[in-house]
């Protein structure tokens, strides 16, 4: 349509069609789950909202949505569409690892293309719009959903939400590509003690320095929707919050696309504390210029009497309304209102060997290798290898957002050794159970994972198969991890380390002195000082995705090079986060090893993470040269060139990311200790040495004044360039203005 055309129809809607394209349901109230009496009754609308609703959400399938939408034309009187929105988050049918483990390639580009294949695998089957990519910025991993994030960096963050949006989005071709809803605006990261649907109380200098470049980010890639989050942003829930959507997102950064609430959002506003009753939670929300009501009836049963009784201005209402339609006008609904799903096109995509190719490509990249004192790569002849843990014969290995995954294509990590190894050198068993009791998690829609325990005789025939695999083998691979359902949404935890069970017999097998390789299968960065001394070599292979065993594989036996980078602080213990390695510099700072007791430290751990930010090994062995700037003074709109070498003394070629952080030694703020600022993925050949060069500008030198200006100052500055946040060698320049 052409623009006059949609202000024709609007003019031709009354109040309650304008409003009902405000509201969103779940695919119950479209009789995708039997009759939709209930699902009515609950939310408290009328078959009359759910014929003028203007979107729902997870309902998929090329068969499925047109019949809906063949459906809800015939009663629509202005035969305006319907629009179909999903949790797409890392994979459709297809999974990707988490994005977490994304996060750990240091490869925007690699992950543009995917959310490519993502978005034209699910489009082809239905989809429209997708609640991804999520980027919010994460620093404690009590949080469960630190697996949909890319980690605790936010220049890393905004790389990662910039390639993920242009990926999904592309050129917006209708059964191609599909619309990009960033969530979940804003801080939902930093709820407090890492607990789901929390408070998040931070200055404005802090969320401007921290949270908000991400969201920006996808905002500037051309994003077509923002999911406001459950969250209290310094005392007003964010789905009411004008500074947050008016003031930030569509004064200053010019967003003018569509804001919907995350899940019965607005409702939960009443809940906050903040609102009265349902008319007065809708009142507020849309007064936060908040577009589309998921999943509640505030919207449907509130907003044509509040026009009537002049507290929203119907051009506010019209103003709402026709983003909801300009989005559907862009993404081709009113000439085809089916998107091109085509149920065949869906299934050879997802059975191209492209995809599966991209999934474990991505998954070699995002695996990380924390530790290897030889063990590794395994050999594949003339050796023993016992195969042991709960994730060591299961294809679920997909994370908790896997909720439309084909299943049936999902390899296991068995599998992938036996195409390794000859049956005389290979056992493989469960050893134990995940944890002690997974009924306690609950379940989370229809993901089909197990939530029950084996009986006793069940549990204790596992150990005694574990124990003869161990005293048989030449080599252990414990393959284990965290429980889905111990993750993701809802998923927060006050103890990450390895369940109890598995730590149980990882001590039983360390008794026979075998070398031990212990491959992590979690959605968050975990604790692990108390198993990772039985360790020989430690592989973080985070929820790996459909095909991830088979790059879990490649790399144990050496037919990859593991060049996974940490995207997240590996934290010592619980007690520690959030520990992040951007952190600032307190006025009694403790130096590594240092036991003063007037020092800001621990009493009974280390301030550093096990693993730190950026850190991860490969088979290579990689020699890095000294800092070297070209000058040691940068005039203001001058640039300075920093340089660094990087040799392979190793015997085999890897994939290096060679990482650039600055320091601001005395500003008008307290900074960071160090900030990422640049990076670069280079692959050296044995014996080849290569010089990687960076260049600052002035706007790197920027940083969030008290007053939240930005802008840079004249002063000492320290660079560094190294492997990771902590074995950097430094240079010192003079910036003048």
């Amino acid at each position: 349509m052409k623009d006059h055309e949609l202000q024709e129809l609007l003019s031709r809607m009354t109040l309650e069609e304008k409003a009902g394209q405000l509201v969103q349901l779940d695919g119950a109230c479209f009789g995708t789950r039997g009759i939709t009496t209930g699902p009515q009754e609950a939310l408290g609308i009328t078959q009359e909202t759910v014929d003028m609703a203007g979107s729902t959400l997870n309902v998929l399938g090329a068969d499925t949505v047109r019949r809906i939408q063949e459906n809800y034309l015939k009663r629509s009187r202005l035969g305006i569409p319907l629009l179909f929105m999903a949790d797409i988050i890392y994979g459709y049918k297809t999974i990707f690892p988490i994005p977490l483990g994304l996060g750990c390639t240091w490869d925007p580009e690699l992950i543009g293309r995917d959310y490519a294949f993502i978005g034209r695998e699910s489009a082809a089957d239905g989809a429209m719009v997708t609640f991804a990519p999520m980027l919010d910025l994460v620093r404690d991993a009590r949080w469960g959903r630190c697996m949909e994030s890319t980690g605790e960096d936010p220049l890393l963050n905004s790389r990662y939400g910039e390639a993920m949006v242009k990926g999904l989005q592309g050129d917006m071709v209708p059964g191609k590509n599909i619309a990009s809803c960033i969530k979940h605006y804003a801080a939902y990261g930093a709820v407090e003690a890492g607990r789901e649907y929390n408070t998040v109380d931070m200055s404005e200098m802090r969320l401007r320095q921290d949270y908000l470049p991400a969201y920006k980010a996808g905002v500037d890639a051309g994003c077509r929707m923002v999911m406001s989050s459950f969250n209290v942003l310094n005392g007003i829930p964010a789905t009411a919050n004008k500074h947050l959507m008016v003031d930030i997102l569509r004064d200053e950064w010019g967003f003018d696309g569509t804001v919907i609430t995350d899940f019965a959002s607005i409702y939960e506003l009443i809940m906050h504390g903040v609102a009265a009753d349902e008319k007065e939670a809708a009142l507020m929300a849309f007064r936060a210029q908040t577009d589309v009501d998921m999943q509640t009836g505030c919207y449907a049963n509130n907003l044509a009497d509040l026009v009537r009784e002049g507290k929203i201005a119907e051009a506010d209402l019209d103003r709402a309304c026709m983003r909801v339609l300009k989005l559907k006008n862009e993404l081709g609904l009113f000439e085809d209102p089916y998107y091109q799903a085509d149920a065949l096109k869906a299934q050879e995509i997802i059975n191209d060997p492209a995809g599966k190719e991209a999934a474990v490509q991505t998954a070699l990249e995002a695996c990380v290798l924390l530790k290897n004192n030889g063990v590794l790569p395994l050999a594949k002849t003339g050796v023993r290898i016992a195969l042991i843990g709960p994730y060591a014969d299961t294809g679920d290995m997909l994370g908790l957002w896997a909720i439309h995954a084909d299943r049936s294509h999902s390899v296991t990590l068995r599998q992938a050794f036996e195409q390794k190894l000859s049956p005389e050198n290979f056992r493989c068993c469960t050893g134990c159970k995940t944890l002690d009791d997974p009924a306690e998690l609950g379940d989370f829609g229809n993901i089909p994972v197990v939530t029950k325990n084996p009986d006793e005789e069940t549990v204790r025939q596992w150990e005694k198969e574990a124990i003869e695999a161990a005293e048989w083998a030449d080599v252990i691979v414990l393959a284990m991890g965290e429980h889905t359902l111990q993750t993701g949404e809802g998923g927060s935890r006050t103890d990450i380390t390895l369940p109890a069970p598995q730590k149980e017999l990882i001590r039983k097998l360390a008794a026979y002195h075998k070398p031990m390789v212990l491959v992590l299968f979690n959605g968050r960065p975990m604790a692990l000082s108390d198993v990772e001394p039985y360790t020989d070599a430690l592989l973080e292979a985070w929820f790996p995705g459909t095909y991830g065993a088979l790059a879990v594989t490649d790399l144990l036996f050496g037919d990859a090079n593991p060049s996974g980078r940490l995207s997240v602080s590996m934290p010592y213990t619980t007690g520690q986060v959030p520990v992040y390695y951007s952190h600032g510099r307190t006025g009694r700072p403790c130096a590594p090893g240092q036991r003063s007791r007037f020092t800001s430290r621990y009493l009974d751990a280390p301030n550093e993470p096990l693993y730190p930010f950026g850190y991860g090994l490969g088979y290579h062995k990689a020699v890095y040269g000294e800092t070297k700037p070209d000058k040691t003074c940068m005039k203001s709109g001058e640039t300075l060139t920093v340089s660094v070498s990087v040799r392979n003394d190793g015997d085999r070629e890897g994939c290096e990311t060679v990482q650039l952080y600055l320091h601001d030694c005395a500003a008008a703020v307290a900074r960071p200790v160090k900030e990422l600022k640049d990076f670069r993925r280079i692959v050296l050949k044995p014996g080849e040495e290569k010089t990687v060069q960076f260049t600052i500008d002035e706007e790197m030198l920027k940083y969030v004044h008290a007053d939240c200006s930005y802008a840079a100052e004249a002063g000492t500055f320290e660079v560094m360039t190294g492997p990771d946040s902590e074995r950097l060698s430094c240079a010192v320049f003079e910036y003048i203005q």
